[in-house]
């Protein structure tokens, strides 16, 4: 039993990332707002997470192309109640403290230093909206209450060869942190420990006090890039207790799943963990839904023409949304989005297809992510042929092809 109280908790979710390396993915839209496993946006999980475990008072911070964003949150995310001082909020970037947008994650918050001081929590829990788990922030925490932390760190195992990708934390034999280094690609034989280092996930509970501290001190430093784990965090190490939540199954003592879909390939790989036997990201745990705002789409539908033998719509280890119609098509391994056509006689395999997309006739797609509202005309092949697919599609270094949203073909 918890003995948390949930309404002395105030929520921050960043969510204004420009996601450079999920170009063209994010050439209209900010990252969290990125279609994710066929019916979710990447936010959806940190925001279902939030629900999950309680919290009730979200800020969600935008800046980049937020356009997409703010409507999927105000259509699908409008779930709590505003007389009990409940909400999602989502805080465009508004140069409160000068003519600057956000010049890092701590100035995103110091800009926005007003919503904890009209609040007045005791905690400032501050999240990424840009990666895909499931974790109860309850556990952190009570972590971080039985510690007597100023700031807690939540943290994950992961293989010391993979260093460079992560800031890491290096942290005493209770899980105090004694040093951060941000990517440490140089340094990787210098760390501490074992075959496996602690990854910093980017989510942080502060006490208020210490937070607001912190980020007046950092503000006025003009060298600083205004950034958490570059400035924030090593500033607090000497004179705060700073200490490591690592995020682990209970029951297997192994770290829990963690994704940042920081990248193309990424991305790809973690909608491809989804239509495995096993998924190692349940999507249909009904104790931890992970919620998002649909569409009125009617079912699926499948099309077999028995005068036909070889016209059979066929669905084989994928995730098929609602309003789609696999029309005499097959498809395999694959996620589509709601309002998908696969026509006649058409392939689609190891692919991610976005809502609305048409699969004409004949054509073939293999390894290919094809954004909203691409019209694949008849007999056309990607995926096949990758030295003509760079002419005038985005090429992955893993070989996935992407089309980006709307692309006339």
């Amino acid at each position: 039993m918890y003995k948390f109280l949930m309404r002395n908790v105030l929520t921050f979710i960043m969510a204004g990332g420009k996601g450079e390396r999920l170009y063209p993915l994010t050439k209209d839209r900010t990252k969290p707002a990125v279609p994710f496993g066929g019916i979710y946006r990447i936010i959806d999980f940190t925001l279902s997470n939030c629900i999950n475990s309680g919290l009730r008072k979200i800020h969600v911070l935008t800046q980049y192309k937020s356009y997409s964003l703010t409507r999927h949150i105000s259509r699908g995310w409008n779930v709590l109640n505003e007389e009990l001082g409940e909400y999602i909020d989502a805080i465009p970037a508004q140069q409160r403290v000068d003519e600057h947008w956000y010049k890092g994650t701590a100035d995103s918050i110091y800009q926005n230093i007003y919503a904890i001081e009209d609040e007045k929590p005791e905690y400032v829990l501050i999240l990424a909206g840009d990666h895909v788990y499931k974790m109860n922030y309850m556990e952190m925490l009570e972590f971080h209450k039985e510690k007597k932390a100023d700031l807690t760190i939540s943290v994950i195992e992961v293989p010391k060869e993979k260093a460079g990708e992560f800031g890491v934390c290096e942290v005493d034999k209770d899980l105090r942190v004694k040093n951060l280094i941000e990517k440490p690609k140089e340094q990787i034989e210098k760390i501490s420990g074992g075959k496996f280092i602690y990854a910093s996930m980017g989510i942080y509970v502060f006490n208020a006090e210490v937070l607001e501290k912190v980020l007046e001190k950092d503000a006025k430093d003009e060298k600083s890039s205004h950034d958490f784990a570059n400035n924030i965090i090593p500033m607090m190490l000497s004179s705060n207790k700073v200490y490591a939540f690592n995020l682990k199954d209970k029951d297997t003592n192994q770290p829990k799943y963690w994704r940042d879909v920081g990248s193309i390939d990424a991305y790809f790989e973690t909608n491809m963990d989804l239509i495995q036997v096993v998924p190692p990201m349940n999507l249909y745990d009904k104790e931890w839904p992970f919620r998002t705002y649909q569409e009125q789409y009617g079912p699926t539908k499948s099309v077999w023409l028995e005068e036909a033998s070889n016209r059979i719509g066929m669905a084989l280890n994928s995730i098929i949304s609602n309003g789609c119609i696999i029309s005499g098509g097959k498809v395999k391994s694959s996620i589509l989005s709601p309002d998908v056509r696969i026509n006649s006689f058409s392939e689609v395999s190891d692919s991610i297809l976005m809502e609305g997309v048409d699969i004409g006739r004949y054509a073939k797609i293999k390894r290919a992510i094809i954004d909203k509202n691409v019209k694949v005309p008849q007999k056309m092949e990607i995926g096949y042929d990758l030295e003509k697919d760079r002419k005038r599609f985005t090429v992955t270094e893993s070989g996935v092809v992407v089309i980006p949203k709307g692309m006339m073909l």
